[in-house]
């Protein structure tokens, strides 16, 4: 399979629907030695083992690193992964019940309503200062900044402080990439430590003197005697500011690129504003923000008749199930009035998305904004492409207005 998946080649990652096609096509399970993973294409498998508690985003809650036949990280990557590892993303029952039901007090559906009219504000003044310039990068310009700065209104972050969370995100996120460079690893470990440092401080600003903010209600939140250790909380701020927005982002920019492409689909959008939320649903789909999420295996299972032992990591394709015809009708054509629309965008399982009611929101308000401000936008130039394959999205994207 090696030659028809290849996240490191530059026409894969551009493309990497027809070689999803392909592996689909060749069997349930494929073996990646680069990455020593198990490649598992097909929705139905990828929706099933999501939810399959023989598998698990760590081992760690029942293997130590010899028992489970792998090596520990490296000293120096400690930062890095104190920091990812104590969030409920990264971890299993009990921990990670106990620490979603915590989250999830101060993570509420109210929490996140009240945010929405703060979300389309600020997608409007994007949109609007788009407009004025009469174009510009549709990333850096509209694309980035409003989940960045939804997130850190809704962690209470300060309006000067802000500029300092998308580069340790992105520095963080790239640890997620398959096979992550010295460099890169370095940069985590240097953006782990101060994104640490800063949220310690705010936290123990919280304490002294709490808000309205995510970060006061994490710190109140309490369950029969139980709450978050200042870690735990640490790692949940990061996780949300991470998953918050790198998704969102790639989302956004993916979309648009999506719909430039499909200008009959783009015109629909424009003349009918109810296809929105449609939209949304098809746009994650059809070129998905994350491609790739990954599973340990905790006790042997089978696939297709295939052994996979434990210890084995598999690779669940979240781009290719989204593709997947056994449950898309015609899933390569962008149709945001598509009756059933089962992606897995957002996971599946007790690691489901809790960010997602959000996510939606700030897609839709943007979506909206640009389409309502920017009823001529097009495309400048070709986009270029953010390097990596996880996480898939644009570093720019010009645009005209």
């Amino acid at each position: 399979m090696d030659a028809v998946f290849d996240p490191w080649d530059a026409g894969f990652t551009a493309d990497p629907y027809p070689a999803y096609a392909r592996l689909r096509e060749s069997g349930r399970v494929h073996w990646f030695e680069p990455s020593r993973q198990w490649l598992v294409p097909r929705h139905a498998d990828v929706a099933a083992l999501l939810r399959d508690r023989r598998l698990g985003r760590t081992y760690r809650h029942r293997f130590s690193h010899e028992e489970f036949g792998r090596t520990a990280p490296p000293a120096a990557q400690e930062p890095f992964h104190t920091l990812n590892d104590q969030g409920m993303l990264d971890l299993e029952p009990p921990d990670h019940t106990r620490i979603r039901r915590l989250v999830a007090k101060a993570f509420t559906p109210r929490t996140v309503e009240r945010l929405s009219p703060y979300v389309r504000r600020l997608a409007e003044e994007l949109a609007d200062g788009l407009v004025e310039r009469g174009g510009g990068d549709l990333v850096t310009e509209v694309a980035e900044p409003l989940p960045v700065a939804v997130i850190a209104e809704m962690l209470g972050v300060p309006e000067p402080d802000r500029p300092l969370l998308r580069p340790w995100s992105a520095a963080i996120c790239g640890m997620y990439e398959l096979a992550p460079s010295e460099e890169t690893a370095a940069r985590a470990v240097a953006a782990s430590v101060e994104f640490s440092a800063y949220l310690r401080e705010l936290i123990a600003a919280r304490r002294a003197a709490p808000g309205e903010d995510l970060v006061s209600g994490l710190i109140a939140a309490h369950d029969e005697g139980e709450r978050l250790t200042e870690q735990e909380m640490i790692s949940t701020c990061v996780l949300l500011l991470n998953a918050g927005h790198e998704a969102t982002v790639n989302a956004t920019a993916n979309g648009w690129w999506a719909l430039f492409r499909n200008p009959g689909q783009l015109a629909a959008l424009r003349a009918d504003h109810s296809l929105l939320p449609g939209a949304v649903e098809e746009l994650l789909r059809y070129d998905t923000p994350l491609q790739l999420f990954e599973r340990w295996v905790l006790d042997e299972i089978e696939i297709d008749g295939v052994t996979v032992p434990r210890g084995a990591e598999l690779a669940l394709l979240f781009g290719s199930a989204n593709h997947d015809p056994e449950v898309f009708d015609r899933p390569d054509t962008l149709d945001p009035t598509r009756a059933s629309n089962p992606h897995i965008s957002f996971g599946a399982g007790i690691h489901y998305c809790v960010g997602a009611p959000l996510a939606r929101i700030e897609l839709a308000a943007s979506l909206r904004a640009l389409l309502e401000r920017a009823p001529k936008l097009a495309p400048a130039a070709e986009p270029v492409r953010r390097s990596g394959f996880v996480m898939r999205g644009l570093a720019s994207l010009p645009v005209v207005v």
